[in-house]
């Protein structure tokens, strides 16, 4: 990506066919679909890339079992064959899981109902052969999860999910756009609309690190801000009928030593019967989610004791031999959905179906949706923006590029040569110093970009910043091609280590603020304030220190 200064005189000096408000991974989505359609795209986002719902979520890119409860069937076959694509165009992201789903007596699913539903969802989901559910007895059920609870289990089934890095793939989406020709800045806050003649033109942008506004202008404006869409309408003065409501997830993170899971489990809970997860993950168990409605600010969730106990008391229901208690907790994060209000329903009831509008203004605004279908929405949004275009004025642009085009660093030979690609890469990590575990870690956590990775190994300067060389690497790629300015983006959106690797943000922070502010040279007061809010963030990842 280009620096800073450079973008944002591209933003200022550029007019655009295009402009996304949103950097998650809606905005990402759209931008991508637009740019390799031809259409000049930019995109704004007020936090970093990812920092709302799109790197806080149960980070599996699901096939909507869960629809299938509410005879969903549209969107069970659309989310299944969506996340197919999304696997395909993005390997190093995405990882098949396979799911355990216990039943029990007197439990939500029973043995022939799941394994109807489970056949059912294989063939809605067009699961390929390899993938399709398998039912099993007691005994196979126990082999696979010792630790689950023994009394009134009747069996089981086994089928497929998708497990992502939700920020990651957010990044590479955004990433791949930008390599096609997309304009992309984050902490790039839009602070009013303009326009001529009634119509939206473009907004007013402040850049949060330095405070320099800018206009952007744009033939079509697009709000894809998640849990913010209703805020823009209201600068638009456009927020009427249907509105958001905001429901809260909490996942909590523990280490294996304390909880020995070998299989992702999805299971009901004791006290209100919702649907959970429990995943194995690099030397971890997080479990998730909770699911209540919030009516704070968005940026920062908070999670309460009451979240936390939840979720342990349905860890102990379902693992009794565990015994985890808050202690055990290692981190943990919140985030919020952007749900489209349903009067009267509960959080988990109402749709996670998307919705289009379009103001007087000609402000178009996407809301809801899941992570899942990021693709298909923005294929179907930059549809009816190309509509416009041809209506309006005689332009036309071809059609949607990205089914099968893979994500920055996803250009890997697809699924099936992936495990090959990482092997052959980590080689040349190898022969560069690294250790097998650390070659094939980058390799498979950059894909396609790991050499780049690998070509940023500088064991001097690692030394003179006494940090780890791999940690280094990741760092200054973070900077260089991903567009991090301070150390919250590096350990919670670049890496994923404030959520899943705590001792190597508490081993290494003092080094990589350190290195950033020689870096981008820093003020006292620039320093002090990033450090605090790398210091807030794990506050609130592990609830001390």
């Amino acid at each position: 990506m280009l620096k800073r200064n450079d973008i944002i005189s591209e933003l200022s000096d550029v007019s655009f066919d295009l402009l996304v408000i949103g950097g998650g991974i809606t905005g990402a989505g759209i931008a991508l679909d637009a740019t390799t359609r031809g259409i000049k795209t930019a995109v704004v986002e007020m936090q970093d890339f990812a920092a709302g719902t799109s790197s806080r979520s149960s980070k599996l890119v699901h096939g909507g079992l869960r629809y299938l409860k509410q005879l969903d069937f549209k969107v069970v076959a659309e989310t299944g064959k969506e996340r197919a694509i999304v696997y395909e165009n993005g390997p190093h992201v995405t990882t098949p899981e396979w799911m355990l789903l216990p039943f029990y007596e007197g439990g939500t699913f029973g043995k022939f109902m799941t394994s109807i539903g489970l056949r059912v969802y294989d063939f809605l989901a067009g699961v390929k052969k390899s993938e399709r559910r398998v039912m099993f007895s007691v005994e196979e059920t126990l082999k696979k999860e010792p630790l689950i609870k023994k009394d009134g289990l009747k069996g089981g089934g086994h089928y497929v999910e998708y497990r992502t890095d939700d920020a990651r793939l957010t990044i590479e989406v955004l990433k791949k756009a930008v390599d096609s020709g997309a304009t992309a800045l984050n902490y790039a806050k839009v602070q009013e609309f303009l326009y001529e003649n009634g119509k939206v033109v473009g907004v007013l942008v402040e850049d949060q690190l330095t405070g320099e506004k800018i206009k952007v202008r744009a033939k079509k404006v697009i709000n894809a801000t998640g849990p913010w869409v209703d805020s823009l309408r209201e600068k638009d003065g456009s927020k009427k009928g249907k509105g958001l409501i905001l429901s809260k997830g909490v996942h909590i993170v523990i280490d294996q030593s304390r909880f020995p899971l070998k299989q992702a489990i999805y299971f009901d809970t004791k006290a209100d019967k919702r649907m959970i997860f429990a995943i194995p993950r690099g030397g971890k168990a997080y479990v998730g989610t909770t699911d209540t409605f919030y009516h704070d600010d968005p940026t920062s969730p908070e999670i309460t004791q009451e979240d936390v106990d939840y979720l342990i008391d349905a860890i102990n229901f379902m693992f009794p031999d565990v015994k985890v208690t808050r202690k055990d907790v290692e981190s943990s994060w919140a985030g919020v959905r952007p749900l489209i209000l349903e009067e009267g329903k509960d959080p988990s009831a109402i749709s996670r179906k998307d919705e289009i509008w379009e103001s007087d203004s000609g402000l178009i605004t996407i809301a809801g949706g899941k992570l899942t279908g990021y693709r298909k929405m923005a294929e179907t949004i930059v549809n009816l923006i190309a509509e416009k275009f041809d209506s309006e004025e005689g332009q036309k642009f071809m059609g949607c590029q990205t089914r099968k085009l893979p994500i920055s660093g996803g250009d890997v030979g697809g699924s099936k040569k992936y495990v090959q690609f990482v092997q052959e890469t980590a080689e040349q990590g190898t022969k560069l110093g690294l250790s097998k575990k650390d070659a094939t870690h980058l390799a498979s956590f950059y894909g396609s970009n790991a050499p780049v990775v690998f070509n940023l190994l500088h064991k001097e300067e690692a030394e003179k910043y006494e940090m780890p060389i791999v940690v280094f690497a990741k760092l200054v790629y973070a900077i260089e091609y991903e567009l991090a300015v301070t150390p919250v983006d590096f350990y919670f959106r670049r890496t994923g280590s404030l959520l899943f690797d705590i001792d190597t943000v508490r081993n290494t922070k003092n080094q990589v603020l350190r290195y950033m502010e020689e870096r981008f040279g820093w003020s006292t007061s620039e320093k002090e304030r990033f450090n605090a809010d790398l210091e807030a963030e794990i506050k609130n990842a592990t609830g001390n220190e």
